[in-house]
């Protein structure tokens, strides 16, 4: 794991961060270990939620913990390097880490998806939402919409499925030394992808890539990140009120 990827932080940071609010928050990226091309790491969407993660500490005072990083990725089960853990399993360390963050006086928590294909992410936070526990999903395809917008990310969220204009752009940003050379030729589209849970990304694909990654930039990788940090306050102003109903994302 990417030292940088780690929080520093001390039980006594913990404790003095949550002193000024009503409820403390953590976050909790949550990734996958999956093909992205020839030109982007395995580990591309626990490296997103990082990012979105660590602006949102930035900008928050919320408890960042470090993420987890294997999900469901049965979609790119046929590829070299995926690893894939079952919804089953993923579902349970959510839950299994949301019980041990209350019973240390963290009572919220934020779950911020960089794979769209954790889709039991949203089970669990409905689930624990019913049962008066605090929880989101962030960000929500609203806010990837609004962060694509600000950005300029000419590429809609429907065609910018994977390894494409967003993926690259918040790389070239946080880790441009990940990012090979390539990326600037991969382009391909395949908007039509209803039998995806069926036949997985490679009916649809041959390089890997569902998007206009040559697009990218790193100044777009910047304003998205930005963007979604200003969307965050929503939520976590929701999960630290008096009464809460958490919201739930996912982006595609």
């Amino acid at each position: 794991m990417d030292v940088s990827l780690v929080p520093a932080d001390t039980t006594e940071d913990v404790r003095g961060r949550g002193s000024g609010v009503p409820r403390q928050v953590a976050v909790l990226p949550v990734g996958s270990f999956e093909q992205h091309g020839p030109y982007l790491p395995l580990a591309t969407d626990t490296l997103v939620a990082c990012a979105v993660a660590r602006e949102i500490a930035a900008a928050f005072p919320v408890h960042l913990l470090p993420p987890v990083t294997i999900g469901c990725s049965h979609e790119h089960a046929d590829w070299p390097g995926t690893v894939s853990i079952s919804s089953v399993t993923l579902h349970a360390v959510i839950r299994d880490i949301a019980d041990s963050l209350r019973r240390s006086g963290v009572d919220a928590l934020v779950v911020v998806n960089g794979h769209g294909g954790n889709y039991v992410l949203g089970n669990v936070v409905q689930e624990s939402s019913a049962r008066g526990e605090r929880m989101a999903l962030f960000p929500a395809a609203e806010d990837w919409e609004a962060a694509r917008q600000r950005a300029g990310v000419a590429t809609s969220l429907l065609t910018d499925m994977h390894a494409g204009e967003i993926e690259t752009s918040i790389l070239l940003h946080t880790h441009p030394e990940y990012v090979r050379p390539g990326y600037e030729a991969a382009d391909f589209v395949a908007d039509d992808r209803r039998h995806l849970l069926s036949l997985g990304m490679s009916a649809y694909t041959d390089s890997g890539v569902i998007g206009r990654p040559s697009l990218g930039s790193a100044e777009k990788g910047k304003e998205l990140l930005a963007s979604l940090a200003d969307s965050f306050g929503a939520c976590f102003s929701l999960l630290t009120s008096e009464t809460a109903t958490a919201p739930g994302g996912e982006r595609g």
